[in-house]
């Protein structure tokens, strides 16, 4: 014989709908016989909140509970004592796998509670069966390819291979989910879980959604001005150098940096670098020495 579903939840007959709720998740949790397998006692408990949360997580058969017109087990009680009709079972009995306020499935807690979605009933006495587990693995990816999106096949431990789109403006950490390519289970397969990792750049360093490069230039460029090529995520440009520039000076490429999270380009930083030749020679010897005699000066701090 079942007994008070407010008793079987621990729950006061004044308990609110989200109560009685937090109630039987805990309790689900607890006896669950994912969680206790071979215990029978806990299968018994299990059932036996189930049903509980059968009557008084919907409202409609709560309120006949209180007035007496079901028990504890949803069978209709006739006014003059007694279960009412022929013996029949007017509100179900037991655990139901749809039951709940509005519709409200119990295996939505269960999938809460265990990471994991129900079909059906509790697993033993209902045809409840959990899906697979979720495979993880992490993927290592260029700038590029997360500024451009690419096409990846990765390789999982259980010999299969997957083609893996990366979308433009991918972000470091970012989880890709493949629905119904993890491991297989009873209530079917779970996803497969890919974790994006931005490998360092051997030019851009990022700051944000900005990426900083150095870009060497000869001293007659840096001196005279000129064109130098550049490279950037998008191809090579030509970078025009401005007359008189020094290390340290840097110039600024609109929209060819990151993409953020919300997809918008980040700009490119070209950092001068005044670089000498390996070879310096007599003649830029000669240069440097009369010109170090003839306008001598202290370079400015930065």
């Amino acid at each position: 014989m079942a007994r008070d579903p407010y008793l079987e939840l621990g729950v006061s007959r004044s308990a609110g709908a989200d109560d009685i709720r937090k109630a039987f998740r805990k309790l689900a949790k607890q006896y669950h016989p994912d969680a206790n397998p071979g215990d029978k006692t806990a299968e018994e408990k299990f059932k036996r909140v189930s049903g509980a949360f059968d009557i008084l997580g919907d409202e409609e058969k709560r309120k006949k509970f209180d007035r007496g017109e079901i028990d504890a087990e949803g069978r209709e009680q006739s006014p003059f004592g007694g279960r009412g009709g022929f013996g029949g079972n007017a509100g179900g009995g037991g655990w139901s796998p749809r039951g709940g306020a509005e519709g409200f499935d119990p295996a939505d807690i269960f999938g809460d509670v265990f990471g994991q979605r129900g079909q059906g009933g509790p697993r033993g006495f209902g045809g409840f069966s959990t899906k697979g587990q979720d495979l993880r693995t992490r993927l290592d990816i260029d700038l590029e390819d997360a500024i451009r999106g690419a096409k990846k096949r990765i390789a999982f431990s259980d010999g299969r291979t997957l083609d893996l789109t990366i979308p433009k403006g991918a972000q470091d950490g970012q989880v890709l989910r493949l629905k119904g390519q993890g491991a297989q289970g009873r209530g079917g397969a779970g996803d497969a879980l890919i974790e994006l990792n931005i490998r360092n750049h051997p030019i851009y360093r990022r700051e944000g959604d900005t990426l900083i490069m150095d870009v060497p230039i000869t001293v007659p460029d840096a001196v005279l001005g000129g064109k130098v090529e550049a490279p950037t995520p998008d191809g090579i440009v030509a970078l025009t150098v401005p007359k008189g520039s020094n290390s340290g000076q840097q110039l600024r490429l609109k929209g060819r940096g990151f993409i953020d999270a919300k997809g918008k380009r980040g700009d490119l930083v070209a950092r001068l670098v005044v670089t000498l030749p390996d070879i310096a020679g007599p003649e830029l010897e000669q240069f440097a020495q009369e010109w170090k005699a003839k306008r001598p000066y202290t370079p400015k701090k930065r």
